[in-house]
């Protein structure tokens, strides 16, 4: 799969469908979600620029970052979302039996979203989940969770832990293990598909302001990645587009 530098980190010239194709097909498969704090938080810290560009596939799933691949690159680059891979890859591994294990986040959320997508999913193939608290998801402690996706061997595993720490639990997973299941950072997917927090709509998120949508929805949570890191992304863009 061809790529495109953004900032420091290579992105992915794909579409939703083949990327769904390839978690359902392939193995040992490792992709992360990529939004425009993603791409900056990567151009600042070498250590998860590194990270990030060792993955498989590097979606484009923010607008800015699709819309930058065009601009740089004279390409047709679209979003390739985070949420509709999730629900696309759900989809069309029904027919061929793929099997999901869905790791992160909260029991509660986690449930919630099982039994959303089994309503509309009732053959969807479900391995198993675990929902560590957030603290003991680290390298110390990791093999008591892996056992069990190791025994249960999921086509798929959705982790749900937040940027970049879903990342660094992915790459350290891959390096430590041989493990055959692909591994997917799918942020706040859950919360959507649970319907615990609201997804923009599509005219909004289109046109970019996803953002100001979730922000309105967790102002003290979000306010610096989306009112500082999105003003960096804009420069540092600038500074590359101006270089080229």
């Amino acid at each position: 799969m061809d790529s495109v530098r953004i900032l420091k980190t290579e992105i992915s010239l794909t579409k939703i469908e083949e990327v769904s194709e390839v978690l359902i097909n392939g193995s040992k498969i490792s992709v992360a979600i990529c939004n425009a704090n993603t791409l900056v938080r990567s151009y600042k810290d070498e250590i998860i620029c590194n990270t990030i560009n060792s993955f498989s596939i590097r979606c484009p799933d923010g607008f800015p970052v699709a819309k930058s691949s065009r601009l740089l690159y004279k390409n047709k680059q679209k979003r390739v979302d985070g949420y509709k891979l999730f629900l696309n890859t759900i989809q069309e591994g029904i027919d061929s039996n793929t099997s999901h294990y869905f790791f992160g986040n909260t029991q509660e959320v986690t449930t919630k979203m099982i039994d959303e997508i089994i309503k509309i999913h009732p053959k969807i193939n479900i391995k198993g989940f675990a929902c560590p608290p957030m603290h003991e998801v680290n390298e110390l402690s990791e093999i008591k969770y892996l056992e069990d996706i190791l025994k249960l061997n999921p086509d798929i595993v959705w982790v749900s832990l937040g940027f970049p720490k879903q990342e660094q639990f992915i790459d350290l997973i891959n390096k430590k293990y041989d493990i055959n299941s692909n591994m997917v950072g799918i942020g706040a997917v859950f919360e959507w598909v649970a319907k615990t927090k609201i997804k923009a709509p599509e005219l909004i998120a289109n046109v970019g302001l996803e953002w100001l949508f979730r922000l309105v929805q967790e102002p003290k949570r979000l306010f610096r990645r989306y009112l500082i890191d999105n003003f960096l992304f804009i420069i540092y863009f600038i500074k590359q587009y101006l270089s080229k």
